[in-house]
């Protein structure tokens, strides 16, 4: 005897999803703004969220997690993002500019490593290839918001800052 598993995207979800649809050509094009929705609401892309997205979507969940697979920024159950999330970028003009020591600076202050998540599930904290600053080398993205011309002051203002 099987039993049912509750749905992990809630109608909201869905309908945000739904909304892409006359915005692309076909439903394949949607997985990945599905897949970002997804995880905005719940940090991470449970397996059965990606059974929910290929039903909505009429495809296999093989196509859907193939397409998470492929991108780094996804996060599955076992290893959720934290309240907020912290990009590093490690480009050229920011290792010129001391990018890897910020990035070991943020990383030894919160107590976490690269590519991880503070135990209090607060910060998750990775490197990114460019964010696209290099004018204001070296420099970070929290939850969005572009942090410049980074130094330990400011790496240390930024620690404190994250609730």
């Amino acid at each position: 005897m099987t039993t049912a598993t509750e749905p992990i995207l809630t109608d909201a979800m869905r309908r945000e999803i739904e909304a892409y649809l006359p915005r692309y050509p076909t439903k394949r094009a949607v997985v990945l703004p599905a897949l970002h929705i997804v995880q905005e609401h719940l940090r991470c892309v449970p397996n059965q969220a990606i059974v929910e997205i290929a039903e909505m979507l009429d495809l296999a969940p093989a196509e859907v997690h193939d397409t998470m697979s492929f991108y780094g920024f996804f996060r599955s159950a076992d290893d959720p993002l934290g309240r907020h999330r912290v990009w590093v970028c490690r480009s050229i003009a920011c290792a010129i500019r001391d990018g890897e020591k910020m990035l070991d600076a943020l990383c030894h202050k919160l107590g976490v490593r690269a590519g991880g998540t503070t135990p209090d599930g607060r910060i998750t904290v990775e490197f990114a290839e460019c964010l696209g600053g290099c004018d204001f080398a070296p420099c970070l993205l929290v939850d969005g918001v572009l942090h410049k011309d980074l130094t330990d002051e400011k790496i240390d203002e930024l620690a404190k800052g994250l609730d």
